[in-house]
């Protein structure tokens, strides 16, 4: 018999569900299928929700777990074969699909694991200006860690090639305080100084803006945080590629839905397919964009 607990709330303009199990609780919102929060029993939370989080309808919102999808960031900054398949002037950011309403296929409880099924079918839901036969698949499940599946079905009968990733935000004590395993000796690109390609030397720390692709990554990263005593581990599958982003002071200012000392609680570490990590669907091929997100106590 499931102890879970499934609640169907409303915030502002949205429609969201809160579930409690396994001594966790997880927040997620129909539009974009994107999860807002996750904590794990007395721990801060793993996830990052803004404070001055607005819950719009057609605005994606500041924190969580948004996807981007079919292409990450600034299109023209994607290959070729990505940006060739939109046919319209301006691209949003982060793709298409972040500030629409998914569907809900189903919401399934087992013991102490509840899994929520989203599709998006762009048959049903066309997107404007990209004319694309697309079957789309988020799987969320919460049990004693949490864990997402993005599953992209090219249905149609010429081949796609997208970039995409998971925008997760996570809760940190303190920025310039912890530090990020698993990327020594990783290319990366530095967008902020001309894109120019470098490689990570060392542990990965911070004290100042950062916004940087990296390529050829393992299968886990790990957040350090002695200030919270927890390691935050990031299991990936079908992703060669991780955006790390932290906006510090003067850019903090200019965002929205962002205090301007919220800078200090965050990092994002958005487990991705980009640059040379693009997605290539052949007809009827598929892709799994898979992401574990677990913590444990940090060992003195």
């Amino acid at each position: 018999m499931s102890t879970a607990q499934v609640e169907r709330v409303e915030l502002d303009q949205l429609v969201c569900w809160r579930i409690r199990a396994a001594d966790s609780e997880l927040l997620v919102a129909q539009q974009g299928a994107q999860i807002l929060s996750y904590q794990q029993g007395e721990q801060p939370p793993l996830i990052w929700l803004s404070p001055d989080a607005a819950y719009q309808r057609g605005q994606s919102v500041r924190g969580g777990v948004p996807v981007c999808w079919p292409w990450f960031g600034d299109l023209r900054r994607n290959p070729q074969a990505v940006q060739a398949h939109y046919h319209q002037e301006q691209a949003p950011a982060h793709g298409l699909v972040r500030a629409l309403d998914w569907e809900l296929l189903g919401i399934d409880e087992e013991d102490d694991t509840v899994t929520l099924r989203f599709v998006y079918d762009t048959r049903t839901q066309p997107l404007e200006g990209w004319p694309r036969d697309v079957g789309l698949t988020f799987v969320v499940r919460l049990a004693q860690d949490l864990s997402m599946s993005l599953e992209t079905h090219n249905r149609g009968d010429t081949p796609l090639t997208l970039s995409q990733a998971l925008h997760s935000y996570f809760a940190v004590s303190d920025v310039r305080q912890v530090s990020v395993e698993g990327l020594q000796a990783c290319r990366y690109i530095d967008t902020l100084m001309d894109w120019q390609e470098l490689r990570q030397q060392d542990e990965l720390g911070f004290s100042a803006e950062t916004d940087r692709i990296y390529l050829d990554t393992p299968a886990r990263l790990s957040i350090v945080d002695p200030g919270w005593g927890r390691r935050i581990h990031l299991d990936a599958r079908g992703s060669r590629s991780a955006v790390l982003w932290n906006p510090w002071v003067d850019k903090a200012k200019r965002l929205s839905q962002f205090p301007d000392d919220a800078w200090q609680n965050m990092l994002c570490i958005e487990t991705a397919n980009v640059l040379e990590d693009v997605v290539q669907l052949k007809a009827d091929e598929r892709h799994r964009l898979e992401l574990r997100l677990s913590s444990e106590p940090l060992v003195s």
